[in-house]
């Protein structure tokens, strides 16, 4: 897993969203944009992350930041976990994993003693296609302070 790393450029892709719109990283050129990847959608970490990140959206905006949510869902899955919880920033429907291993998220996980390959929890802040920071231990109740917190170690 080659994971992006601050100061990497991030290469360009283009998914669709939720509704079938396509996204692409050139969309978000001269923007701050908050990248989060999480396993799938409408389990209890990614919806507890989401939900904290909706509830801080406009602190999160008024610091300049947008916001993608990232996971290998399907359009449908991710239209019913953003309409179900009213997120008001799109979620890519990654399933050919062309973002997720774009960014090197997608590895080798081990859960209650099973190995299996999947999206790791990781979250990427961006600015002019350029990595900021990366907050590798994401804590799906309080995401939004971590990522406003410009000195927390990540």
């Amino acid at each position: 897993m080659n994971t992006l790393n601050v100061g990497d450029r991030v290469p360009s892709f283009t998914v669709n969203d939720q509704d079938g719109n396509a996204i692409s990283m050139k969309d978000y050129q001269d923007k701050k944009v908050v990248v989060f990847f999480y396993p799938a959608a409408s389990t209890p970490g990614c919806t507890a992350e989401a939900c904290n990140l909706r509830d801080h959206y406009k602190e999160l905006q008024d610091n300049g930041y947008e916001l993608l949510g990232v996971s290998a869902d399907t359009e449908k899955k991710q239209s019913n976990f953003r309409n179900k919880y009213e997120f008001p920033f799109p979620l890519l429907a990654d399933t050919q994993k062309d973002v997720i291993n774009a960014f090197g998220v997608w590895g080798l996980k081990k859960f209650m003693g099973r190995e299996y390959d999947g999206i790791h929890r990781k979250t990427f802040l961006v600015h002019n296609g350029v990595v900021e920071r990366v907050i590798d231990k994401v804590k799906t109740k309080a995401h939004a302070a971590q990522i406003l917190d410009n000195n927390s170690i990540s």
